[in-house]
């Protein structure tokens, strides 16, 4: 997923001018291009049209590697029959250059970026002044694996005012981060995983007071990262596992929530205990993450695709150490939950620039046949990977060599597969897929929520509001936690929340919210 960019709204502003006035001077052309391979995957739309195929121009996503090399880009120039030239955004501000090749009308035929509410927000600024092409009647005539593969509700949630102009790539809905125990300190003072906010705390008391890491005083029950206040399981534990959650048929922001009080006092009181690391607030990611895998703090909050490197510097530095993730929290009165993605993980459009609008629908289309899909995702079977039992089990080194980056050539996915497919690449290393399983599978289904705002179509005041609104919020709670703001003064908090769009954005979520119940 890519980070929200505070900057995006801002320079969309300053592109706003240039881009309607150069819409009107964009125009398709008939150039074919020149002759390609002929497709080793064919369906009746890839290959509607007779004759050579024409060079497409697409512009990505950044990864470390050069896509035009990359053999995912070898194997769907086979498979599809169409050559492609690939660009990519930068890794820094990329919305800021994208901004610019809109703008200036630069030919692509496809461009894809990252499904944040950042980027929802400029691919609805770029659809309503008009430069992006409507790609409704190009799917109806081109794309039957389009239509077939990707979910109606994410089609639905990518319209603007009623047109499609982006083909939606979804985001795998699991759940990420969580805590991270140290199951060799759990041993030293005879205790078991927690299962409640009151066992979290009763053996965080125990790993302070009874010493298992041998550091005396310096022990740190508890580390997590200064940019993240509102703690995974802790959270959900309270019934706000989410920035915004239904509470009695209502979309509520977290801070509004009654049990946000409930939630910064638990945590205060932790701070206050000493249970919690006094430095949290000034801790980078790498900070936290070094405190845990030195030997010095107990638990950590950790998103499960850090694990290897995690343990591995853990057990380095302490070659008897053990850790695992704690099971699903619960909270006084039941409630349990920890954050799952929904929406989009990318989002994939066609400028009005493009002079092959409809070979890039046919090119997208020809990607959504099954066995294109697959090889496409995870290579080929007894190669780049082994399926025994329906387990898709990667073959190393090649698979990593070859379909690590596979997932940024994605246009949409076949969204009743494409999670098993996916799967391979967590069974890269045991401990990895250990630890999302756990997560993901081992624990009930109802300790997932999703964001219930992750299909949501694009709302301007929210769009508009959200990045502010949560870095008040973000900001607020480590000072409550602090004790550098009082409790007593949550109440005017609220209300500064309300009137610097918090009731605007509550008004248009829930006027959704009520339709997308029905």
């Amino acid at each position: 997923m890519l980070k929200n960019n505070k900057k995006v709204m801002l320079v969309a502003v300053a592109a706003s001018l240039s881009v309607t006035s150069l819409v009107a001077c964009s125009s398709k052309s008939t150039d074919t291009g020149s002759s390609t391979t002929a497709p080793a995957s064919t369906t009746a739309a890839a290959t509607a049209s007779a004759g050579p195929k024409p060079e497409l121009k697409s512009l990505q996503v950044w990864q470390k590697d050069d896509y035009n090399t990359y053999p995912v880009a070898k194997y769907l120039e086979q498979a599809t029959g169409y050559k492609v030239q690939y660009d990519m955004l930068p890794q820094d501000k990329p919305a800021d250059k994208l901004n610019i090749l809109i703008a200036s009308g630069e030919s692509y035929d496809a461009i894809t970026t990252g499904g944040s509410t950042d980027f929802k927000a400029l691919y609805a600024d770029y659809a309503k002044k008009g430069a992006l092409t409507d790609l409704g009647p190009l799917i109806d005539k081109f794309g039957p694996n389009i239509k077939a593969a990707i979910a109606p509700s994410a089609l639905e949630a990518a319209k603007i005012d009623g047109k499609l102009y982006a083909i939606p790539t979804t985001t795998l809905s699991f759940a990420g981060e969580s805590l991270y125990i140290r199951q060799d300190w759990l041993e030293k003072v005879g205790m078991k995983a927690p299962t409640t906010t009151d066992e979290l705390t009763a053996v965080l008391k125990a790993f302070k007071e009874k010493d298992p890491g041998g550091n005396g005083d310096k022990n740190i029950p508890l580390t997590v990262k200064g940019e993240a206040p509102i703690i995974p399981n802790i959270a959900g534990a309270f019934g706000v596992p989410n920035f915004w959650n239904d509470v009695n048929g209502k979309l509520t922001p977290r801070l509004l929530d009654p049990a946000y009080k409930d939630y910064v006092t638990y945590v205060s009181d932790l701070f206050k205990q000493g249970l919690l690391d006094k430095e949290f607030a000034a801790n980078k990611d790498a900070t936290a993450k070094e405190k845990f895998s030195s030997g010095k703090a107990g638990m950590i909050m950790l998103h499960w695709a850090d694990v290897p490197v995690v343990t591995d510097a853990l057990v380095k530095n302490i070659p008897t150490a053990k850790a695992a993730f704690i099971p699903t929290l619960k909270g006084k009165d039941g409630k349990t939950g920890l954050s799952a993605s929904a929406g989009f993980d990318r989002i994939t459009y066609i400028p009005k620039a493009s002079k092959h609008p409809e070979d890039a629908i046919k090119w997208m289309n020809a990607k959504l046949e099954k066995d294109t899909f697959r090889t496409m995702a995870i290579g080929e079977e007894n190669k780049h990977f082994t399926l025994k039992d329906g387990a898709y089990t990667p073959i190393q080194p090649i698979f990593t060599d070859e379909r690590n980056q596979a997932n940024n050539f994605l246009t949409g996915t076949d969204d009743r597969i494409y999670q098993t497919y996916w799967q391979a690449r967590v069974r890269k290393d045991m401990r990895l897929f250990d630890a999302w399983n756990f997560m993901n599978t081992l624990q009930p289904a109802n300790t997932r929520v999703a964001d219930p705002l992750g299909f949501a179509p694009f709302l301007p005041e929210f769009s508009k509001n959200f990045a502010q609104l949560n870095t008040m919020v973000s900001d607020y709670t480590t000072k409550l936690i602090f004790g550098a703001e009082p409790m007593t003064g949550i109440e005017a908090f609220q209300q500064k929340f309300k009137t610097s769009g918090g009731d605007a954005s509550y008004k248009e979520v829930n006027d959704w919210y009520a339709t997308a119940k029905k």
